[in-house]
C-alpha cells in the first residue's frame, strides 16, 4: 500500500512516499480503506519534534504521522461486532500513540471510531475528529460548560475553535470569540455572539465575569484570560508551556484549570460527535483540501497558523 513515512524529524522534505505492506489487524481492530485524513497543529509539531508526543513516537521504524481518518471498513477483527465490511467510518486513531493515519490503510481500535453520517462526506467527517473531540472534552470532560454560562473562546475561527463556537451555543452558552477582523463575520456565522478582535481590542480590558475559557494561543494569553473569569471559574488551556506563575494566578482566583488539556480517543465521545453531524448541530468548515501526493503543502498550511476551520487530505 501506499504511506508516508517521515524519515526523520525536521522539515516538510522528510515527508517521503513509500510502498509498505498493509497492515494486520488485531482482533479488537477493523482495517479501513482511507478516503480522507485530517491534518492537525499536533502532526506538524511532531514533525518538527516540538510536541512531548514526538519522543514517545521517535523509536518507531517505520514512523507514520496521522490520526484523524475517514474511510470504508474492508477487514473486521474477530471480536469487532459493532462493524460490517463496506461500511463508511470515522475516528480519532490511537491518539495519544502512533496513529499511521498517513496511508491508503489503516489498523483502528473499533472504539476509536463511529459510523460516518450519511449526510456528510469524507472529507467532513475526517475534519471532525480531533479538532471536534477537542471541542467536546474541553467541555464535557476537562470542565463541565452550563448552560447560560458566559464563555470564551480563543481563535475561535480555527480547527477546534469553529467546532468550540457550535458546541457552546448548542450547550445553551452566550459565546465570546476572538479572531482576526477578517474572520469575524465567520465566527458569528457559527452561532458567537460576540466575536473581539484580538489585534485591536485587548479583550482582558473589555471582558470580566466570565464562566469558563477555551485558551488556544498560549504565553501571556493564560494570564490574560484568568483576568476576565469570575471566581471559580474554569479554564482549559489546550496548549502545553503553562508556567509556575500561571498556575498561582489560577489559584488566587480558585478557578477550576486544566493547564494542559490531551484529547483521547473515546467511542462515546466519537459517537456523540456522529450524532451532532448526522443532525446538522456540528457543520465544519474546511478551507483546504489537498490531493495525498500533496501532504507537504498541507503541512506548510496548517503552520501559516491563519487557517479558517479545517485542512484535509484526500486519497
Amino acid at each position: 500500500m501506499k504511506a508516508i513515512v517521515l524519515k526523520e524529524f525536521g522539515d516538510t522534505e522528510n515527508l517521503l512516499y513509500k510502498e509498505i505492506e498493509k497492515p494486520l489487524i488485531l482482533a479488537n481492530e477493523v482495517l479501513v480503506k482511507v478516503k480522507a485524513i485530517s491534518i492537525n497543529p499536533v502532526d506538524c509539531k511532531v514533525r518538527n519534534r516540538r510536541a512531548p508526543l514526538a519522543e514517545d513516537l521517535a523509536h518507531f521504524d517505520p514512523l507514520i504521522l496521522g490520526w484523524d481518518i475517514s474511510g470504508e471498513v474492508v477487514e473486521i477483527g474477530a471480536d469487532v461486532t459493532e462493524f460490517t465490511i463496506g461500511e463508511e467510518v470515522f475516528g480519532m486513531v490511537n491518539f495519544v500513540g502512533h496513529g499511521k493515519a498517513y496511508a491508503e490503510y489503516v489498523a483502528a481500535p473499533a472504539d476509536h471510531l463511529a459510523l460516518k453520517p450519511k449526510n456528510i462526506t469524507h472529507i467532513e467527517a475526517a475534519a471532525s475528529t480531533m479538532a471536534a473531540l477537542t471541542a467536546w472534552q474541553a467541555f464535557d470532560s476537562y470542565g463541565k460548560l452550563r448552560s447560560a454560562d458566559r464563555v470564551l473562546i480563543h481563535a475561535a475561527s480555527g480547527g477546534v475553535g469553529h467546532f468550540a463556537v457550535q458546541i457552546a451555543k448548542y450547550l445553551g452558552a452566550y459565546v465570546i470569540g476572538t479572531a482576526s477582523a477578517s474572520n469575524r463575520d465567520f465566527v458569528l456565522g457559527l452561532g458567537a455572539d460576540e466575536c473581539f478582535d484580538y489585534r485591536l481590542t485587548p479583550f482582558e480590558e473589555v471582558l470580566h465575569d466570565l464562566d469558563f475559557v477555551v485558551e488556544a494561543i498560549g504565553g501571556a494569553n493564560f494570564q490574560k484570560s484568568v483576568q476576565v473569569l469570575k471566581p471559580f471559574g474554569t479554564i482549559v488551556a489546550l496548549n502545553s508551556g503553562y508556567t509556575i506563575e500561571d498556575e498561582q494566578k489560577a489559584k488566587e482566583k480558585q478557578l477550576h484549570a486544566c493547564y494542559f488539556m490531551a484529547v483521547y480517543s473515546s467511542k462515546k465521545d466519537i459517537d456523540i460527535i456522529a450524532s451532532f453531524l448526522e443532525r446538522g448541530i456540528l457543520k465544519p468548515h474546511v478551507s483546504h483540501v489537498f490531493d495525498f501526493d500533496e501532504m507537504a503543502q498541507a503541512h506548510l498550511q496548517i503552520e501559516t497558523g491563519r487557517t479558517v476551520g479545517k485542512v484535509v487530505v484526500t486519497l
